[in-house]
C-alpha cells in the first residue's frame, strides 16, 4: 500500500520522505518480525520501548518508521513519521493496511472480568451451527472458519488482530466474535475497528497490577461502550452494579439482561444439576449442558446478542441447548466411584465464589466440596488473600497450591493467600506447592458424592515456572488419578 494512502486518516506532526513514494508491504510493532518493505511502528510498551529497536528495523529492511521521537541518524531512503502517541494510531494504521476488514463482517466484542471466553466462544459455536462462516478471537484459541490458530493473548496486538480479521474476510466469514480485555482497551488495541455489537458481563477485582485501582479498570472497560457507533448494539448486565454505568455515554442501541430485574432479556432457573440446567428465557423453556448461575448470565448475553443480530429466538434456544461447555469452564469429570471433579479457569475472588456457589447449590448439602486453588505469580497480589477467603468460606476442605508461579516462589504466593485467613481457618487448610500432588491428595480425600473443584488454570495445558512453560493439564492429571 502506498504510504500516503496509509497515512490519510492519521494526524502526524512531522513527515520526512525519501525522494520516491514509499510502497509499504507490511506492518510490524516487533522489530524481529520486520521484513524488507515493512513499516515499523515504535510503541512504548509496559516491558520495552520500541524506539530502542528502530535501528534493528532499519537493518531488516523497513521502508517507513512511525515514532514519537526521530532517531539521531536517519536513513535518506526511509520515511519517518512522528506523532505524539504511536500506540493510539497503531490500530488505525493496521486496519487501513488490511483493508478495513470490520467494514466487511459483523464484529461483536465481549468485555468484563468473567465470562468473556464462554460468551465469545459459544457465540462462535452458535452461529457456526446455524450455518454461518465465523471467526473467533479468544483466550483459549483463535478460529477462522473452523481453522484453529494458537492464542497467546486474550486480545491480540492491533497488527495481529487486523491480520486475523482480514483472514476471516478472505475466508468468507460473515461474523466475528472476540474477547476485549481491559489491557487491550487501555492500550488502544481495538482502535480503528468497527463493532456491530458489544456485551458487558461484570466487573470485579482483577488486573490491579496493571490498572492500579478499580476506577482505572472501570474506565478502560467503559471506553469500549463510549466509542460504539450509533448503528451498533450494546448489551449490559443489570445484575452487576456497573452494568448501567458502562452504557451511560453510549450512543449505540442499549439492551439489558438480568436474572433479577426488568430488562430486555430475562431468565428464570427451573432446575439445576452438575451437568446442566433447565432454564426459561423470555418465557421460553429450554435445556442447557452448562451449569451455574453465572452461566445463566452468560447464556442470556449470548441469546440477546443473537437476537440483536437478527436471529429467531426459538431457533437460537434450540441450538444453544446442544452446545457444550467451553474447555476448562466448569468442565466436569466423573470417577467410577462417584466422585465428580470440576475444572474451572476461576482465578479471581468473584469467579471462585461463583463456581463454588454453583457446586454448593447443586449438592444441597449432600456431599462435600474439596477445593484446590492457587494464584498466578507476578500478578495482582492483593487478590490472593481474598481468593483464599472465598475458597475457605465456600468449601469443606481447601488445598492451596501452585498455579503459574512465573518468577515468584510458589510458597511465597501460598503464604500471601494464607495471610487472608484466621488462625482457626489455617488449621483446616493444607498447603501443597506441587500442583499434581495437591490434586491427588484432594481426590484421595473425596468420597462418593463429593466434588473436587480444581480452580485457576482451566483450559491451560502448561505451568509457567521461572520463564519456562512445562506441560501440565489439570484435566489430564484428574483422568490419570480417576484411571479413566
Amino acid at each position: 500500500m502506498i504510504l500516503s494512502e496509509l497515512l490519510k486518516e492519521i494526524q502526524y506532526t512531522h513527515l520526512v520522505m525519501p525522494k520516491d513514494e514509499v510502497d509499504v508491504l507490511g506492518i510490524n510493532i516487533d522489530s524481529r518480525l520486520v521484513q524488507k518493505g515493512d513499516m515499523f511502528i515504535a510503541v512504548r510498551g509496559t516491558q520495552t520501548d520500541g524506539h530502542a529497536y528502530i535501528a534493528t528495523a532499519e537493518e531488516r529492511g523497513a521502508v517507513a518508521i512511525v515514532c514519537e521521537v526521530l532517531p539521531e541518524k536517519q536513513n535518506p531512503e526511509i520515511a519517518y513519521i512522528t506523532l505524539a502517541d504511536t500506540q493510539s494510531v497503531t490500530g488505525k494504521l493496521a486496519t487501513t493496511f488490511y483493508g478495513k476488514p470490520t467494514e466487511k463482517l459483523k464484529l461483536v466484542g465481549v468485555t468484563g472480568t468473567n465470562g468473556k471466553t464462554t460468551i465469545a466462544t459459544l457465540l462462535y459455536a452458535l452461529f457456526s451451527e446455524m450455518g454461518h462462516k465465523c471467526g473467533l478471537l479468544s483466550t483459549v484459541c483463535n478460529y477462522v472458519d473452523g481453522t484453529a490458530y494458537p492464542s497467546t493473548h486474550t486480545t491480540p496486538d492491533p497488527v495481529s488482530l487486523n491480520k486475523f480479521l482480514a483472514k476471516m474476510v478472505e475466508a468468507g466469514c460473515e461474523y466475528a466474535f472476540m474477547e476485549v480485555s481491559s489491557h487491550a482497551l487501555a492500550q488502544s488495541r481495538v482502535g480503528g475497528l468497527e463493532f456491530a455489537g458489544a456485551i458487558f458481563t461484570n466487573l470485579t477485582r482483577d488486573h490491579m497490577d496493571f490498572h492500579e485501582n478499580m476506577e482505572n479498570y472501570l474506565k478502560a472497560k467503559k471506553s469500549f461502550f463510549d466509542n460504539l457507533p450509533r448503528n451498533a448494539f450494546a448489551i449490559t448486565n443489570l445484575d452487576d452494579k456497573n452494568g448501567p454505568v458502562m452504557v451511560q455515554n453510549c450512543r449505540a442501541d442499549i439492551k439489558s439482561y438480568s436474572t433479577r430485574t426488568m430488562c430486555d432479556y430475562k431468565a428464570r432457573l427451573v432446575e439445576t444439576h452438575l451437568d446442566g440446567m433447565i432454564l426459561e428465557f423470555n418465557n421460553r423453556e429450554f435445556n442447557t449442558l452448562l451449569t451455574g448461575r453465572f452461566n445463566i448470565s452468560n447464556l442470556l448475553a449470548i441469546f440477546g446478542a443473537a437476537v440483536e443480530l437478527g436471529k429467531d429466538p426459538d431457533e437460537v434456544l434450540r441450538v444453544l441447548s446442544m452446545l457444550k461447555p467451553v474447555s476448562g469452564r466448569f468442565e466436569t469429570i466423573h470417577s467410577p466411584n462417584g466422585i465428580t471433579a470440576v475444572v474451572d479457569y476461576a482465578h479471581t475472588p468473584d469467579a471462585i465464589k461463583n463456581v463454588l456457589g454453583t457446586v454448593k447449590e447443586v449438592l444441597h448439602g449432600n456431599g462435600e466440596i474439596i477445593t484446590v486453588v492457587g494464584a498466578g505469580g507476578n500478578r495482582d497480589k492483593g487478590k490472593r488473600p481474598i481468593m483464599a477467603q472465598e475458597a475457605v468460606k465456600n468449601s469443606n476442605k481447601v488445598i492451596l497450591t501452585s498455579d503459574n508461579p512465573r518468577n515468584e516462589e510458589p510458597q511465597d504466593i501460598i503464604n500471601d493467600m494464607l495471610a487472608g485467613l484466621s488462625d482457626e481457618q489455617k488449621r483446616d487448610v493444607l498447603s501443597i506447592a506441587d500442583r499434581r500432588e495437591a490434586i491427588r491428595v484432594a481426590c484421595s480425600l473425596a468420597k462418593n458424592g463429593d466434588v473436587v473443584v480444581v480452580a485457576g488454570k482451566g483450559h491451560e495445558d502448561y505451568q509457567e515456572i521461572k520463564g519456562v512453560k512445562h506441560h501440565f493439564d489439570d484435566k489430564e492429571v484428574i483422568r490419570e488419578i480417576f484411571n479413566i
